[in-house]
């Protein structure tokens, strides 16, 4: 008789019953009770298609035969398993996917007896191995070969076209008896499915592939032919990438600091406002799309308050421009392998005919962390400085090792991961960088290793004769920042290339700086003479600065009584109004009106507040206002894995739970031998054994419980519950039945 799922759990050790947990963390969730609940869910459909996602295809293929076996409603041998698979497969190369599939409890028993889940049948294709369904009429033939061989060759064209798979043809001449088909219908070798549709029986298709039942079994993952780009090549190449994105980040800040674009109705970004950030940052608009995905998801632009809201940088954002390019890209790369977002998705249709959008609810994709993670982990694999023969190659090692993942868009998925981590220099020339190995193995040591990948910095620039200035490589912080403030980027790259204009110069002296100390910054840091061009630039802006100056004032106050204004800018409090007088009549403040206004009054004056065209200006409070805000929709992360406590701690629970289901109770109750209970419990004290226990608490409730009895005496029994591990004290005169327990809990 074979042996139930159960009973092959309750047979196993509690690391095998962990690994399984771990394997398919949806049957802890919420813990079972005992192994029967943990049977009944290891056998439910969606857990099991859940389970084979992880499979590779030798371990679907492996699946597949045991399902034309029969397995999962009889079981099956190794022998018969291995003739299935054909000559190609040893022993040895089966045992693997077959020790996966019962670490999956989706195949138990020894190897004489094999069993299945009855739910991999909706894992399996329609046909599996391309054979048709078994004819009852063929069941008990002996004479099949025989059949077969007797058949003419037309006849066997039609049985061997079939045999190749799928195992359904159309035909409309089945309705003719003295065609190919109708012979074969009339002989038993085809199957009607309906007036032109024959299928051929699973028998029939066995016999004629010979010692391939299944056919061509895939033994081997496909070859990734590896090239080798050389690891300082790649490193070098990373680090360019890196300094190119965080580029492209600052200016993606600046345009939306300027001119913030709108917030959908909908949610998501406009493709015009795409169109305009792309080309603010020099890229292609499925680049701006991830850029944008990824200035989101840091949270460096955000939604604004307000009836309209527009996407604007965040204070955030000034934080992370403070900041080194190692931090910056540290923060970049880690939102990236996390970001739950396919911006691959930008620009496509979706289910209703529309284009998607960036920052849309549509982008959206919970598991594309993990699709993520293993990319970088398939590259991961090759030596330092080694890539994929190409990115199809990639493709078809990662859908042998993984077909059931990734849906209609797995290629698709590969393909984005690889070009999205090319931009960001997580992988370069296609291959791993060391700074991508770092970010998937260990994110602590993310800032160190991009700082090595980096060139050193350099504290000089080449001034050129046609206004420009060259930067050999990335520029000192110090460096970068006085530059950056009088001229502006025309080029970046391995060398970045600055312009001098009227408009920067005068940006710099707008900020403070003087012609001499311009003077001095670009003779200082030019390894190359400043051209004249740019002296005499410097000095005809510096001319023409300033000559008109500008100020700033919030409210003013006038009057046509010029000794009126005298005494207000007399008078002591006037000081904490900061007035400033610019004709007889008029004095300027930079304090909003409504402070002026107050402070005048607490020091005894009657100003009243005017409007443009010089009438009287309510400016009583009427209460306070907000703007309605946009509800922000949290992170669905995934839950993170349960360590090995956990695991341990609910395999013992279901094994307490199963020991308390199918224990063997000797019922006694206190009336009929009220001596009974204590004798019982000090003697599984002594024995060191469990006892089962029915009780009634202080409310009257029944209850039961399995106990480990530690001391017995002044009429209470003191024990550890076998299902939670505490301590528990139950009065003796509450007991009202009891019985030791024949096998202890952890199955010994």
């Amino acid at each position: 008789m074979p042996t139930p799922l159960v009973d092959w759990l309750r047979a196993q050790d509690d690391e095998m019953l962990a690994a399984l947990l771990r394997l398919r963390p949806d049957l802890a969730v919420p813990p079972p009770a005992d192994l029967t609940v943990l049977a009944t869910r290891a056998g439910i459909r969606a857990s099991v298609h859940r389970a084979c996602d992880d499979l590779d295809r030798l371990t679907l293929t492996v699946l597949e035969a045991l399902v034309v076996a029969g397995a999962e409603s009889a079981p099956t041998s190794l022998s018969e398993l291995l003739r299935l698979l054909g000559p190609d497969l040893s022993e040895a190369a089966v045992r693997r996917p077959l020790r996966a599939l019962r670490d999956r409890a989706l195949v138990w028993g020894p190897d004489e007896e094999l069993s299945l889940v009855p739910a991999a049948l909706d894992v399996v294709p329609r046909h599996p191995g391309g054979l048709g369904r078994e004819s009852a009429g063929l069941a008990a033939s002996s004479g099949l070969p025989e059949l077969i061989a007797s058949v003419a060759p037309d006849e066997r064209r039609v049985l061997e076209a079939l045999a190749a798979g799928p195992p359904i043809g159309r035909s409309q001449a089945g309705a003719d008896p003295e065609s190919p088909v109708g012979r074969l219908l009339a002989r038993g070798l085809l199957m009607r499915v309906d007036t032109e549709t024959v299928e051929l029986p699973r028998q029939v298709g066995l016999a004629l592939r010979g010692d391939r039942p299944l056919g061509a079994v895939p033994v081997t993952p496909p070859d990734i032919g590896a090239r080798d780009r050389g690891a300082d090549a790649v490193d070098r190449t990373a680090g360019g990438a890196a300094l190119g994105v965080l580029r492209q980040l600052e200016l993606l800040v600046a345009f939306w600091g300027r001119t913030p674009p709108p917030v959908l109705r909908s949610g998501g970004l406009g493709v015009r406002e795409l169109r305009r950030a792309a080309k603010e940052m020099d890229t292609d608009e499925s680049n701006a799309a991830l850029l944008v995905e990824l200035a989101v998801a840091a949270d460096l632009v955000g939604e604004s308050d307000g009836v309209a809201p527009d996407w604007v940088p965040t204070t955030n954002a000034d934080v992370w421009a403070a900041g080194g390019p190692e931090l910056r890209w540290s923060l970049i790369a880690r939102t990236w392998l996390d970001l739950p977002r396919l911006p691959g998705l930008v620009g496509r249709k979706d289910d209703a005919g529309r284009p998607i959008s960036a920052l849309s609810d549509a982008v959206r994709r919970p598991l594309a962390p993990r699709d993520r993670r293993r990319v970088l982990a398939g590259l991961a694999e090759l030596p330092r400085g080694v890539a994929p023969g190409s990115p199809a190659a990639l493709r078809d090692v990662l859908a042998w090792r993984a077909p059931r993942r990734g849906g209609r868009l797995r290629d698709e998925v590969v393909d984005w991961a690889l070009a999205e981590a090319t931009v960001l220099g997580v992988v370069a020339l296609d291959a791993m960088s060391t700074p991508g190995r770092v970010l998937l193995d260990d994110p602590g040591g993310l800032v160190a290793a991009l700082r090595a990948a980096l060139p050193e910095p350099v504290d000089h620039v080449l001034l050129q004769a046609d206004l420009t200035a060259v930067a050999p490589g990335p520029l000192e912080p110090q460096l970068a920042a006085e530059l950056g403030l009088v001229a502006e980027v025309e080029s970046a790259g391995g060398a970045t290339v600055f312009r001098f204009t009227d408009a920067t110069v005068r940006r710099a002296l707008d900020a403070g700086r003087t012609a001499t100390e311009l003077h001095e910054l670009l003779a200082k840091r030019s390894a190359t003479p400043v051209p004249q061009g740019l002296t005499y630039l410097i000095d005809d802006v510096a001319r023409r600065h300033g000559r008109l100056r500008g100020g700033v004032a919030s409210s003013f106050l006038r009057s046509d009584d010029a000794v009126l204004i005298a005494e207000v800018l007399a008078h002591p409090d006037s000081v904490t109004l900061e007035l400033r007088r610019i004709a007889p009549t008029v004095v300027v403040s930079p304090l909003s009106l409504g402070e002026l206004l107050d402070g005048l009054r607490a020091a005894g004056f009657s100003p009243a507040a005017e409007d443009t065209g010089g009438a009287v200006l309510d400016l009583s409070d009427r209460g306070r206002r907000t703007a309605p805000r946009r509800r922000s929709l949290g992170r669905n992360g995934a839950p993170p894995e349960p360590g090995a406590e956990q695991l341990a701690a609910v395999v013992s629970r279901m094994r307490a739970g199963d020991a308390l289901a199918g224990i063997r109770r000797d019922v006694t109750t206190p009336a009929a031998n009220n001596g009974r209970i204590p004798d019982l419990l000090r003697s599984a004290v002594a024995a060191r054994r469990s006892v089962w226990i029915g009780f009634v608490d202080g409310h009257g409730v029944a209850g039961e419980q399995v106990l480990e009895p530690m001391s017995v005496g002044g009429g209470v029994v003191e024990g550890r519950d076998t299902m939670d591990g505490g301590l528990h004290r139950v009065p003796l005169h509450r007991i009202t039945s009891i019985a030791l327990i024949e096998d202890s809990p952890d199955g010994s």
